[in-house]
């Protein structure tokens, strides 16, 4: 459903669309295409804020803005998009240029302006068949991408956090499954096709940490990033490593995952570990190890149709830390993420999709909170 158009789209490989308007200009060929979705998101948490603390998205602070239930109607997983691209060939080498421009559908006003965008992508590539590609400028990780690209909340909603998806998007299974692949300024080497086994490696702008409980800067020194990739027919395995200096500690992860197709059924699995892990961003709840755990099947009941459920959870093998305001054992354990969904193609532009879900946090002193959701709405691609 859409594969091609999200891979381009996401890793902003050259084309951003498959379903873009194209047109030439002297040797250049310029594409403009992208998306725009609205999800009416209800969730109950059914529970006072503070149960657990930390980046428990399923407590009530994030969950429901600090309420038991709570209403969004916003962006899913993705932002409405704008994506601008250009490919040529010159001297024998394909280059590329990409910009992708984010907006929110849900803010906290109905009289501010909805001014604050998200530049995503903005990027330029060249290379060849013998060569490889080289990548100069902002885009996602390498880290974490094909667990975002696989998961089928990308079309829609997953974990419905009203803390960010008011002004921003939901979670899908970031943080209760994977970490957000991320959005860094970058130098990245693709490496030809080696009997169907792709390399990529980079060197990342190193990033502060200062979402969770952690608040640590970087160092000096960039961020590395790699991942391998084998693709067979009804296959795809991968594994990727990340790694950063903080000013106290050093970051330092692994991935591994897969996926499978054979006729109307798919299977997703994908794991994570590693010190500073991190659950929306590198690093965010500092020198903590932790562990990311997602699985997910899916099958097409018709050429229209298809039903999913994924399963996906996060979890520390530490205590974060203490505040003044929880008690001892009062932070993060676990965030834990089932969802159920059906999409339908009313048109092959044009997806309508239902979701059921719940999320649940849990706290190392015991303490437990959980979300309730349910989410419909639409995407559409141009």
């Amino acid at each position: 459903m859409k594969t091609n158009f999200l891979a381009a789209t996401l890793m902003a490989v050259t084309i951003p669309a498959v379903h873009a308007a194209e047109f030439k200009s002297g040797d250049w060929t310029v594409s403009v295409g992208g998306n725009v979705n609205a999800f009416y998101t209800s969730s109950d948490c059914g529970q006072s804020a503070g149960t657990v603390g930390g980046l428990a998205i399923g407590d009530a602070a994030l969950g429901c803005g600090g309420k038991k239930q709570s209403t969004v109607i916003g962006n899913g997983l993705l932002p409405s998009m704008l994506n601008v691209g250009a490919k040529t060939t010159e001297s024998g080498y394909d280059i590329a240029a990409v910009i992708g421009i984010g907006v929110a559908t849900a803010t906290g006003s109905a009289v501010a302006q909805n001014s604050v965008v998200d530049v995503r992508n903005a990027l330029f590539t060249f290379g060849n068949k013998d060569v490889g590609t080289f990548k100069v400028g902002r885009d996602y990780g390498l880290f974490g991408l094909n667990a975002v690209l696989s998961d089928m909340t990308l079309l829609g909603v997953g974990a419905a956090t009203q803390g960010t998806q008011n002004g921003r998007v939901s979670l899908g299974h970031l943080a209760s499954g994977y970490t957000y692949a991320g959005t860094y300024g970058q130098m990245a080497y693709t490496s030809p096709s080696m009997g169907g086994v792709n390399v990529d490696v980079g060197v990342f702008n190193p990033v502060d940490a200062t979402l969770g409980v952690a608040a640590n800067k970087a160092s000096t020194t960039p961020a590395f990033q790699a991942r391998a990739t084998i693709a067979g027919q009804g296959y795809k395995v991968w594994v990727a490593h990340k790694s950063q200096d903080f000013d106290s500690f050093n970051m330092n992860a692994m991935e591994i995952g897969g996926s499978v197709a054979a006729g109307s059924f798919g299977l997703i699995a994908n794991y994570q570990a590693g010190t500073g892990l991190g659950l929306l961003a590198d690093g965010d709840q500092g020198n903590i190890k932790g562990k990311n755990t997602f699985v997910q099947a899916t099958y097409n009941v018709s050429d229209r149709v298809k039903i999913g459920l994924g399963i996906g959870k996060s979890e520390n093998d530490t205590d974060p830390g203490v505040s003044a305001s929880l008690p001892a054992g009062g932070h993060l354990q676990s965030n834990e993420n089932t969802t159920g969904a059906v999409y339908f193609n009313l048109t092959k532009s044009l997806t309508l999709v239902g979701e059921l879900g719940q999320t649940k946090s849990k706290a190392f002193n015991g303490a437990e909170a959980k979300q309730n959701s349910y989410a419909f709405g639409a995407i559409v691609f141009f």
